[in-house]
């Protein structure tokens, strides 16, 4: 059923960012059976990124098996936005999670911010699993993307009145290579622009899909959740 503030979440996944937040995630997981979690490390995080990340990330992906609720490595990619930002140090996490990610057979969630060729260059060069998240390319680029083998992620932003690219990309993209994401706190779709984005809100995105498409909303919910469960290999 479509959501809503007062009916539950079917199934949850976690994008992780960091040590701390992949550590909440498993902790979350541990409790909670529809709780679906991933763990690594995020481009902006590069600053502070540890020494050790790599063995710090084999110690989370320990930890995460346990609650057997462990589905991406994620969110991982690379982000050119701010002045300043570490090109290089940014390239070698990404590949390394990348070449993690295939070696544990884990799909990635890619993050992707002004960095588009050398975050496809990449892909092509690995070929992983996975799901661009939050996709704001074009319609051209997403079809690369999907070519990979690889799923396309829509968040609130869709929804927003003057996101005629978004709508653009949704109408090129195959129907099974669809997900929707709430990519809280942000991207709130409209009538609940200001506010914490919430995963009930996903509804906005499959009526806006619906519309582009020609789709019921609720079959829109129904196709991208089997969509994510095949992804992240949730039963």
């Amino acid at each position: 059923m479509l959501s809503s503030p007062d009916s539950p979440i079917d199934k949850l996944t976690h994008a992780a960012t960091d040590v701390s937040s992949s550590r909440f995630g498993i902790e979350l997981a541990k409790k909670y059976k529809n709780f679906y979690t991933s763990i690594g490390f995020h481009p902006e995080v590069i600053d502070d990124l540890p020494d050790d990340w790599e063995t710090q990330l084999e110690q989370l992906y320990k930890d995460a098996c346990v609650t057997q609720r462990l589905v991406a490595v994620g969110e991982i990619g690379l982000d050119y936005h701010y002045e300043g930002y570490n090109k290089a140090k940014q390239i070698a996490l990404f590949e390394g999670q990348v070449q993690f990610a295939l070696k544990k057979s884990l799909p990635i969630i890619v993050h992707c911010r002004d960095a588009v060729q050398d975050c496809m260059d990449i892909l092509h060069r690995y070929q992983p699993r996975g799901v661009m998240h939050c996709f704001s390319g074009s319609a051209e680029t997403a079809l690369e993307v999907v070519k990979l083998g690889m799923y396309v992620g829509f968040t609130g932003s869709l929804a927003f009145k003057n996101n005629k690219k978004g709508r653009a990309v949704i109408a090129a993209v195959p129907l099974d290579r669809i997900l929707f994401e709430t990519d809280c706190p942000y991207m709130a779709p409209p009538p609940y622009r200001g506010h914490r984005s919430e995963s009930y809100m996903i509804e906005e995105v499959a009526k806006v899909t619906g519309e582009v498409r020609g789709i019921d909303p609720q079959k829109m919910i129904d196709i991208t959740n089997e969509n994510a469960c095949r992804l992240f290999g949730i039963k």
